[in-house]
């Protein structure tokens, strides 16, 4: 079993990959879904931050700080981090805070917070609209932070179109010439549906996610 099929299955077990009907924020109707509010113990997100790890490792990326947007990405960063200790790579980790203190430090950036010249990596669970990109540069600009951001490490590439004919990690790279990087795709989704997942109805499941690409897919 290779390390994507494994993923896919460790995200079904923690029931996080779900398959079925699905509204999503966009509005378009879904034969899966990912909830990664459902990795809950301990085990579980020691077991992720494997994943992260050997992915942001693979991708031979040099990085100073990991930055995971509040709210899923703060977990990430902080296990990431360690998992990557633990290979001999020792990265700071850094978040931040959505709502505005006016007590203790009021600092918006928490953890390592970054110096000018870092080169900094972002970790979150999934990406649709390039949000988080948007906001960090943001973020760094308004704290007069020079930092290169050189990359961005997700779970599942959706593979969809964000606002044009590309994708949403397509618009990404063109637009700020991050290049991203997924532990596994939809495609991979796809093929791991038909080439011998227990999960009841797979095959259909298979064939619903191929026509959502039709039609959403970049």
């Amino acid at each position: 079993m290779n390390s994507k099929s494994s993923f896919l299955d460790f995200m079904v077990e923690c029931g996080v990959l779900l398959f079925g009907d699905f509204t999503l924020k966009s509005g378009r109707k879904s034969p899966y879904f990912i909830n990664t509010g459902e990795y809950k113990t301990g085990e579980q997100i020691s077991k992720l931050g494997d994943f992260y790890a050997e992915m942001i490792k693979s991708s031979g990326i040099e990085i100073d700080v990991l930055y995971g947007p509040a709210y899923k990405g703060i977990p990430l960063a902080v296990i990431a981090s360690a998992k990557l200790a633990e290979v001999g790579k020792n990265v700071r980790f850094s978040f931040n805070r959505k709502e505005e203190k006016d007590h203790g430090d009021g600092k918006s950036i928490m953890g390592a917070v970054p110096k000018n010249g870092d080169r900094i990596a972002i970790i979150e669970d999934v990406t649709t609209a390039g949000t988080s990109i948007r906001e960090t540069i943001e973020l760094f600009k308004q704290a007069d932070i020079d930092v290169k951001i050189t990359a961005l490490y997700i779970s599942i590439d959706r593979m969809e179109k964000g606002t044009g004919d590309i994708s949403a990690t397509q618009q990404i790279k063109r637009d700020y010439g991050i290049e991203v990087y997924s532990i596994a795709s939809t495609r991979d989704v796809i093929d791991y549906l038909e080439n011998g997942s227990t999960i009841q109805n797979a095959g259909i499941y298979a064939e619903k996610m191929r026509e959502y690409l039709k039609q959403y897919g970049a």
